[in-house]
């Protein structure tokens, strides 16, 4: 027997799909005239990039999704490349909401790319995660066998502040980073289909609904190691070790709420950010 779909169904999912986010950005920093400078700059649909003229070197990008958040269907691609001696910072101009979805996934597929000598920060702000949203992110980095990276991501689920809360949903985050096209980290990060449950067990989170997640490529990260961990305090944890010859180090930090991981992921960013420091954009 074959299942009947109504003609209001069919017209309301053919308009979901319709209205959906397909967007792409991609943007190659060089360097040139001794500083960091803008080689080619690509938009697509929703995804914007600014450069603030900040009149100093790295380069700083913003990344805007003009769709002001994600749900269920939609798509979009950041793709940033620093060649040889370039440096960059990237950031977005707000927080990224994800909101409930009533079909499929939001989906982000980040690909980063930095050549010899190069710095790139990967330094977006905080995604939100609401009630019952289904989320997917790729990060795939791929640094020359003399580049540094700085990756940052955090997450908050739901806004404690206004009462919301992310009780159901799935949230997937997977990281793939190679130097010299050797795999020198990988993590894949699952929480749901019970968010606020998963949370709530002391071995996850222990009822804390805000975390983020930085990693620094860099041999100059051992140095950084306890001034990180003062940083962080008992809200987390950071380690460094080498593989081959490259050398990282690892933080994460857990809070009940997105202003009180804010108040230590900002000092810790501007730490491991070296003289670039913060992002602009960034504030309390």
């Amino acid at each position: 027997m074959t299942a009947r779909i109504s003609p209001s169904a069919a017209i309301d999912a053919a308009a979901i799909s319709s209205q959906r986010v397909a967007a792409k950005g991609r943007i190659e920093i060089e360097r040139r005239g001794g500083r960091s400078r803008l080689a080619r700059l690509f938009q697509e649909g929703a995804a914007k990039i600014r450069l603030p003229d900040t009149g100093a070197d790295p380069l700083e990008a913003v990344l805007i999704n003009m769709a002001g958040g994600l749900t269920g269907g939609d798509r979009i691609a950041w793709e940033v490349s620093a060649g040889t001696d370039a440096r960059a910072v990237i950031t977005t101009q707000a927080c990224e909401k994800v909101y409930r979805a009533l079909a499929g996934h939001a989906e982000v597929d980040v690909r980063l790319g930095v050549g010899e000598g190069g710095f790139l920060g990967w330094l977006p702000q905080e995604t939100i995660v609401f009630d019952r949203a289904a989320f997917s992110r790729r990060l795939d980095v791929e640094l020359a066998s003399r580049a540094e990276a700085l990756l940052v991501e955090a997450t908050i689920f739901g806004r404690s502040a206004m009462g919301e809360r992310a009780r159901f949903g799935t949230f997937r985050d997977r990281w793939r980073v190679r130097q010299g096209g050797r795999l020198v980290h990988a993590e894949d990060l699952a929480v749901g289909p019970e968010i606020e449950a998963t949370l709530a067990r002391p071995a996850s989170a222990g009822g804390r609904i805000a975390f983020a997640t930085l990693l620094l490529v860099s041999q100059r990260g051992e140095q950084m190691l306890e001034p990180a961990r003062k940083i962080i305090g008992d809200d987390g944890g950071a380690s460094y070790w080498t593989v081959g010859q490259t050398g990282k180090l690892l933080a994460r930090l857990y809070a009940e709420d997105g202003y009180t991981l804010r108040k230590r992921l900002m000092p810790l960013v501007a730490l491991l950010n070296g003289q670039a420091g913060l992002p602009r954009l960034w504030s309390l």
